[in-house]
């Protein structure tokens, strides 16, 4: 299992076919409390840098791309309840969809968690 991030703050964590997808702990902190979340329909196809989802907060709105292409298979219905889950685990429970990734080549433009880290070191 690998997880992989964007310059926008989407992560994907890629196991056998599937990518689980969600916004970084970073993202979340400069949104501030999520109150509510749009999910993608079951069955959409997307390609890198797509609009996947849609997060508001108290602060903002802000849309959630697709980091890679591929067929949503499932959306975290539990966001629809409780769409805090993505502040206390934007990382974790907070996921907002799994794809069925049809171009792994794609992770490839994509950073680890060590080369995002120093990522949002810099915009410090």
């Amino acid at each position: 299992m690998t997880v992989y991030f964007t310059k926008d703050h989407e992560w994907v964590r890629v196991e056998g076919d599937t990518g689980t997808i969600g916004i970084s702990e970073y993202a979340q902190g400069q949104l501030g409390d999520v109150v509510f979340v749009e999910l993608p329909e079951i069955g959409r196809t997307v390609a890198p840098g797509d609009e996947l989802a849609v997060v508001e907060s108290v602060k903002a709105a802000s849309e959630v791309y697709a980091p890679v292409s591929g067929e949503v298979v499932e959306a975290n219905e539990a966001l629809n309840d409780d769409p805090s889950l993505v502040n206390s685990g934007a990382e974790g429970e907070g996921w907002f969809a799994r794809v069925r990734l049809s171009d792994t080549a794609e992770l490839e433009a994509l950073m680890d968690e060590a080369a995002y880290k120093d990522y949002v070191a810099s915009l410090a």
